[in-house]
């Protein structure tokens, strides 16, 4: 029978999924479980949605380098993949009809005999973590006495497995970490395609191809950061990206990307927003003439209607506007010159202004 300080413990672990800081969430919900379940040892493993891997976001008695390692090899038993199947975590005692795919119980296995029985453990009780329905990473309860893990402790893991996938989710707080807006679609832009937010839309200018271009020269720039308008069809979307900035060396090569749908402000046409654009780059007028293919004159008239319309008194306050408000239309060449290399007090900018 669940004890009252086991139902509390399980709802403090629901109710840790409100923090923002998830690294200090993570660890106070293995404590709970200390609380409320036998344990001397414990990991709450993440999966690196780029690259697959196993990754400790909290420990008890586990060092992250120990615990990622056995991670990396039991995923590669068949008792990972009787514990993925499952909707009840099995234990390492309580398995008499959980057999791998050789008929062979875990405890006759090599990573209990190897890994698991020479660490001192008897007793394992190991949960898939899942979040809007995806598989986000694994729990492991450790113990050194034996057939301590009965079903009613089995049957309480399982209750607070969503909290925990919610926790580990690498991908749950993303909008929370860059301050997303709450209505924002977005996406994650990894080397190997591009990863859902759970909650939010994917991005639709990553439909289009000259906006890949951007995403590209994005990463190669020094910047963390870059917020500039896009069209796709007739629509505008107020769009960020931002460098990952944690994770592994690979992750940290993922792009952020985030859109809002806007209306061009100021009464910008687009045409107009390309000038205010090029203007903020430091060209001349006759410099956005040829790149445009617009008379000098044409291009003069653009800026006087653009200054009247953001209400500047003069280029260079239309041009500081434009940046600091990101009502920008870049192309790819463009980015190194507006990106920010530090996205709390704008140092860094490399803008030609």
């Amino acid at each position: 029978m669940v004890t009252h300080q086991q139902l509390a413990a399980a709802t403090r672990i629901g109710m840790l999924t409100r923090e923002r800081d998830t690294a200090a969430a993570c660890a106070q919900a293995l404590h709970e479980l200390a609380e409320a379940l036998p344990l001397d040892a414990a990991t709450l493993l993440a999966i690196d949605p780029i690259t697959g891997s196993h990754v400790q976001v909290a420990g008890i008695g586990y060092t992250a380098v120990t615990s990622e390692a056995l991670a990396a090899e039991f995923v590669s038993t068949p008792w990972y993949a009787n514990v993925v199947r499952q909707s009840l975590p099995p234990s390492i005692t309580e398995d008499a009809e959980d057999t791998d795919s050789v008929g062979q119980r875990f405890r006759n296995g090599w990573f209990y005999a190897e890994r698991v029985r020479p660490a001192g453990f008897r007793d394992a009780l190991s949960g898939a973590l899942r979040h809007h329905g995806r598989l986000v990473g694994l729990i492991t309860l450790s113990v050194q006495g034996p057939d301590r893990y009965d079903s009613e402790a089995r049957h309480l893991l399982a209750s607070v497995l969503p909290a925990l996938g919610a926790l580990a989710d690498p991908t749950a707080h993303t909008g929370d970490r860059y301050d997303l807006p709450a209505t924002a679609d977005a996406s994650l832009v990894t080397a190997e395609g591009l990863i859902a937010l759970p909650g939010r839309a994917p991005a639709q200018v990553l439909d289009d191809d000259e906006f890949a271009s951007l995403v590209g020269a994005f990463l190669v720039s020094e910047g963390l950061r870059l917020r500039f308008l896009w069209p796709v069809g007739r629509r505008w979307y107020r769009v960020a990206l931002h460098r990952c900035t944690t994770g592994s060396p690979r992750a940290r090569q993922a792009v952020l990307v985030s859109e809002t749908p806007t209306e061009l402000p100021y009464g910008l046409s687009p045409r107009e927003l390309e000038v205010l654009t090029r203007a903020a780059r430091g060209q001349t007028n006759q410099a956005i003439a040829q790149a445009l293919f617009l008379s000098p004159r044409t291009v003069h008239s653009h800026i006087e209607h653009l200054l009247r319309k953001t209400g500047c008194a003069s280029r260079a306050e239309a041009t500081a506007l434009c940046v600091r408000d990101g009502v920008l239309r870049p192309t790819p060449d463009d980015v190194a010159h507006f990106v920010e290399a530090d996205v709390l007090t704008g140092r860094g900018r490399r803008a030609s202004r």
